[in-house]
């Protein structure tokens, strides 16, 4: 098994070769099941490729402001400290 450096890098190259071409045939037949697939039940590229969310976090407009630093809060969560003990209604927006 004493094969010379030149030898190697041949067999690599053959073999790169090869591999590049059985690549290219399987990515062919594989393009062509989707595609069969695809057609079969209608889909398209907006079913195959994005997510499907079914929860988003919303946003919600602030409800409270601080007068002295002119910070908000939406109502949610932990109270800051600066409302905390006090009537809500003297910060609302």
């Amino acid at each position: 098994m004493s094969n010379s450096y030149k030898e190697l890098l041949a067999q690599r190259e053959a073999l790169e070769a090869q591999i590049q071409a059985a690549r290219k045939q399987e990515v062919s037949d594989v393009v062509a099941k989707v595609r069969s697939l695809v057609a079969d039940y209608g889909l398209t590229a907006e079913d195959i490729f994005t997510s499907k969310r079914t929860t988003k976090a919303s946003v919600s407009a602030p409800k409270y402001r601080d007068p002295s630093t002119g910070k908000t809060w939406t109502g949610r969560g932990k109270p800051p400290d600066w409302i905390k003990g006090q009537n809500r209604e003297d910060f609302a927006i």
